[in-house]
């Protein structure tokens, strides 16, 4: 089954956390997604597989990244007609507190879309969405 026939069985079943369950480094690192309002949230399990720091304990600097880019690609796919599927161009990353060793959430909006680059920015947090941890800015790349 290609990624285009399960978005679209999730977009059907208005389950976004079909497509997360299909992609291997979402299951690997534990992002799943939900609907919140009608909007994508992602969620982030804690584990010991992605500490960075065991001292703190705090999430990895590279998960935090991979889990905002995996949000935006998320919102895209959700977002976007059928068959558009967005690929990344590049993403910034502002690390704003340390990631604490529990459930992070991320949820996307789209900031600008032309006819081939849509530009996204995504917050992280871990209980109060108002303080978020991480924000990534990205341009991603859609077909036609």
């Amino acid at each position: 089954m290609s990624l285009t026939d399960i978005i679209q069985k999730a977009k059907a079943a208005e389950d976004p956390g079909a497509i997360a369950r299909a992609i291997p480094y979402a299951n690997f690192i534990g992002i799943d997604a939900h609907l919140d309002s009608g909007a994508v949230v992602c969620t982030l399990t804690s584990s010991d597989a992605i500490i960075g720091n065991p001292v703190l304990p705090a999430i990895h600097g590279g998960v935090i990244g991979a889990f905002l880019e995996h949000a935006a690609l998320m919102l895209l796919m959700w977002e976007l007609a059928p068959g558009q599927l967005p690929k990344t161009v590049n993403v910034s990353i502002d690390y704003l507190r340390s990631g604490k060793l529990e459930e992070t959430f991320a949820r996307g909006s789209v900031t600008r879309q032309g006819r081939r680059v849509v530009n996204v920015r995504v917050e992280a947090w871990q209980g109060d969405p108002s303080m978020p941890i991480a924000v990534a800015h990205g341009h991603f790349l859609i077909s036609d």
